[in-house]
């Protein structure tokens, strides 16, 4: 079971780190045993963390590769052995690193970024099985759609057309106004290299001795295994009763709606509150004038020229007006709870 808060740096609850999927995760690194893991994409090292624990077990190394690693990742390999940060994009990065037994890939989720990854390690394999390949957000909403930290890294013919700070819902091809919010995303789901997923199933499909499971839970789990390693058949045990499992796939689809309509009703209430203080501050200014209109007719009613003219209005009365000028005023901020005068 992790131990890590993984609270801590998720406050709103969106399950984006592997560790919710402890138990799956190290189930599978039991299975293979290696010796050397490589984490693409650890940012504060909350999975990282669990790694080196594990691998502090089993005599093994983890190498974290991320370009801008957040402190608490720096601090862990400060005090330990086991453990290198890499700070470096993948594909500098993964042409000097040593070739690992499994890497766990949660970097760029994009097609370019990922497919580059997985062929690196592939063509740095020399001949023997590939590394286990344990792929993060091979689910919605990064399954079909290209999502970027950086655009300008993605050579323009793999860039999709791309949405600034788009919001993203369940269901829904294109953007939105309100949902779960991207720095930069693809401006349209699906298409032909468009997405993690994608990115794995063309890589799968370019060799004949890989295998892929798809488990569908915290954002989806892609497990890639060549047939021919020894521990294949182990691998493939452990992950038949997740693979596509339709009771996960429903509940993941209703975990991601339900988070991106959280957003939503966030959204809508910020929008309300805005609202509520646009109309709160019309009424204020609206009172503010009506009080200087009656301070007006106040003033009025002290005016001795007012007090002049009212005489010869008593003196030749509009037809059909029985009341004074000054009873008439009077009645006004009467009715406006003025009862001065």
């Amino acid at each position: 079971m992790i131990k890590t808060d993984l609270l801590a740096h998720d406050p709103d609850r969106w399950g984006h780190s592997l560790g919710n999927a402890a138990e799956l995760l190290f189930s599978l690194l039991d299975a293979v045993r290696p010796q050397s893991i490589l984490e693409i994409g650890a940012y504060a090292g909350d999975l990282t963390t669990e790694l080196v624990e594990w691998a502090k077990r089993n005599e093994a190394e983890v190498v974290a590769i991320d370009p801008g690693p957040h402190y608490d990742l720096l601090a862990l390999a400060h005090r330990t052995l086991c453990l290198e940060v890499v700070r470096e994009k993948s594909h500098d990065a993964l042409r000097h690193v040593a070739v690992p037994d499994v890497a766990i890939v949660d970097g760029d989720h994009n097609y370019y970024t990922v497919s580059g990854e997985l062929r690196i390690l592939a063509e740095r394999s020399e001949g023997r099985p590939l590394p286990m390949f344990i792929l993060h957000d091979v689910g919605w909403p990064h399954a079909r759609r290209d999502t970027y930290f950086e655009p300008e890294d993605i050579p323009e013919e793999y860039r999709q057309p791309l949405v600034e700070g788009p919001h993203l819902v369940p269901e829904e091809t294109g953007t939105v106004d309100r949902g779960l919010l991207y720095h930069w995303a693809a401006a349209r789901e699906g298409g032909s290299r468009n997405g993690v997923l994608t990115a794995a199933e063309d890589f799968v499909a370019e060799h004949d001795d890989l295998s892929l499971a798809v488990i569908p839970v915290f954002f989806g789990i892609g497990i890639v295994w060549s047939t021919a390693a020894p521990w294949a058949s182990r691998i493939a045990e452990l992950v038949a009763p997740w693979d596509r499992n339709p009771v996960l796939e429903w509940l993941e689809a209703n975990r991601v709606f339900n988070l991106a309509r959280k957003n939503v009703l966030v959204a809508e209430s910020g929008s309300l509150a805005e609202r509520v203080e646009e109309l709160e501050y019309r009424l204020a200014e609206l009172a503010r004038i009506n009080e200087q209109q009656r301070s007006l007719l106040r003033g009025l009613l002290d005016s001795r020229a007012f007090a002049v003219g009212d005489r010869l209005f008593r003196l030749r009365p509009r037809r059909g007006s029985t009341a004074s000028l000054s009873d008439q005023i009077r009645n006004t901020l009467a009715e406006g709870g003025d009862r001065s005068g």
